[in-house]
This record gives structure tokens, C-alpha cells and sequence, in this order.
């Protein structure tokens, strides 16, 4: 009785520390979450994307990082070899995407969670009147976004379908949850992306596929941080965007802080990643067609900022 009381406090504070993020080992055995499953993250090589590969890994998956970013994809895949590989992908072209889902059931027999992340935020300062509409910017981000997450869904559902099993995840916004927070083309983008949300978890729910996506409020990642600085845009193709100093990414944690409606706490990446990971776990078995707002109650409390 003592050795079971012991081994049970024991997996007690295991628990709590994990929840904490006090614990930099891997979870034991009975607490990772995704034990055996098989995950492609696309957008994965850096930010968000990148956290959740890394803590998907942590909770015993296998992850197929996807993106267009070699110089950064190939060593974080390497950092995490064996659970992780690298694959080069273009979200807004369906021979990559096709090519990228054929790849990971290749390498691994199956396919278990997509987590549409990638994106792009577009032109932050210019052009965000309507009355100064550029449609070839917004071509370009619905192009990434919307298509790239439809693609996405399209050809992870098609090897789902078959398994009668499967979790997709895309990656929406507190933009497209209430208007006023981006400029129309990104917010166009997030809403559509709720929508399409919907609408696939309708369709795919006979065959046991659950689809969510989360609305993050503002990361300070560095494609935000970079489509701010000096007006830049926010893309993942980005060369520019390479390095943040710890000042830049510190001055943009204090403008989310200071627009936040939860005081005390900061929003991380970490943070999406492990709103990532309870719906990619069977913890959340039940949930679909749900959008998880990670926002600190931002949007029920907020009108609009100026757009």
C-alpha cells in the first residue's frame, strides 16, 4: 500500500509540473499524449509551428514538419531525429500537398493529425483601406490561408476516410472571430477558415475525422514581429526575416500585454501548441467543429482596435 501511495503521489507531481511547465524532461510513458500517432505540421519550421512539432514529439509522435523554409525545417528535423523528418512544401500548390500526405503515410503506414498552420499575415501598414484594395495581395493570402488549409483537408481526409479515423487542426485567428483586428485580406482569410472549419466537420464526422481550429490572440512570433517592424509584411518566405533581437520580441509581448483583456500572463507559442495538443490528443475525442479561442477573453471583451 505505501510503494502504490508513493508511485501515485509521485505521477501526481508529475502531472502538476507538466501543467506548470516546470518539467523539462520528456512525460512519462502514461502521460504522453500522443503515443504512436503519426503528425504532419505544415508551417512547422519556426514559431508556432515549430513549438508544437517539438512538444507533439515531447508526447510521442511522429511529426513530418512541412514547409518552405530548408534553412530552418532541416535542422529542427534533424535536432529531433528519428520522430521528426523534413519535407519542403508549398501549401498553396496541390502537388505539394498531395505529394507531402503520400510521403508521411509512406514513411509511417498512416496518417493520425494534420495541423494546418501555415500562413502569412500579409501587408500590416499599407493598403488597409478597402477604398485602396489590392487584389493581388489579397489573391496571394487567401491563396496560402484558405487554399492551402482546403488542400490540406482535402488529401489528409482523402487517407482518414479510409481509417474511419483522424484529427484535423487549422490554424484561425481572433481576427476572424470579431472584425477591427487586421487588415480585410488576412481577416477575410480567418474568417473563411472558421467557416471551412464547420463545414468539413460536418462532412467528414461519419467517417470518425474530428476537425477543429484554434484563434490564437497575438504570438509574438517573429513573423508578427516582423510584419510590424517597419510596417514589413508577414510571410513565411520571408529571407528577411531571420533573427529577433530578445528587445523586439519583448516590445511586442508588452503591446499584445497592453490591448489584453487577462492581465498577468503573456500569450506564447507554447501556449497555441498546447492548445494544439489537447485537440490533437483523445482528450478531446468529443470535440469537433469547435474553434478555441485562445485569446484571454480578448474578444468578449473588446470592441474593435483600429483598423
Amino acid at each position: 500500500m505505501v510503494a502504490e501511495m508513493k508511485t501515485f503521489q509521485e505521477q501526481t507531481f508529475q502531472v502538476i509540473d507538466h501543467v506548470l511547465g516546470k518539467d523539462n524532461n520528456p512525460p512519462s510513458p502514461s502521460l504522453k499524449r500522443l503515443e504512436g500517432k503519426v503528425a504532419v505540421v505544415t508551417g512547422g519550421a519556426r514559431g508556432i509551428g515549430e513549438a508544437s512539432v517539438k512538444l507533439f514529439v515531447r508526447h510521442g509522435a511522429k511529426v513530418v514538419i512541412a514547409d518552405i523554409e530548408d534553412t530552418k525545417g532541416i535542422p529542427l528535423a534533424d535536432s529531433l531525429s528519428p520522430n521528426a523528418t523534413y519535407v519542403h512544401c508549398d501549401v498553396s500548390v496541390e502537388e505539394d500537398i498531395e505529394k507531402l500526405i503520400n510521403k508521411t503515410v509512406s514513411l509511417h503506414g498512416r496518417l493520425d493529425i494534420l495541423f494546418n498552420n501555415a500562413g502569412v499575415l500579409g501587408d500590416q501598414s499599407k493598403r488597409k483601406s478597402i477604398l485602396e484594395f489590392d487584389g493581388d495581395e489579397f489573391d496571394r493570402i487567401m491563396r496560402t490561408n484558405v487554399r492551402g488549409a482546403a488542400l490540406g483537408i482535402k488529401h489528409a481526409g482523402r487517407v482518414m476516410v479510409s481509417r474511419r479515423s483522424g484529427c484535423i487542426i487549422s490554424m484561425a485567428s481572433v481576427a476572424g472571430v470579431m472584425g477591427g483586428l487586421g487588415p480585410h485580406a488576412y481577416t477575410a482569410s480567418k474568417h473563411a477558415i472558421v467557416g471551412l472549419t464547420k463545414n468539413t466537420a460536418c462532412e467528414l464526422g461519419r467517417y470518425g475525422i474530428r476537425v477543429n481550429c484554434i484563434s490564437p490572440f497575438g504570438v509574438a512570433t517573429s513573423m508578427l514581429v516582423n510584419a510590424w517592424r517597419g510596417g514589413g509584411c508577414g510571410d513565411d518566405d520571408d529571407e528577411e526575416e531571420e533573427e529577433l533581437c530578445e528587445e523586439e520580441v519583448e516590445k511586442m509581448e508588452e503591446v499584445v500585454r497592453g490591448l489584453a483583456n487577462l492581465k498577468g500572463a503573456t500569450l506564447k507559442a507554447k501556449d497555441i501548441a498546447e492548445a494544439a495538443l489537447y485537440l490533437a490528443s483523445d482528450e478531446s475525442k468529443y470535440v469537433s467543429g469547435h474553434n478555441l479561442v485562445v485569446d484571454g477573453g480578448f474578444t468578449t471583451s473588446k470592441n474593435c482596435i483600429g483598423l
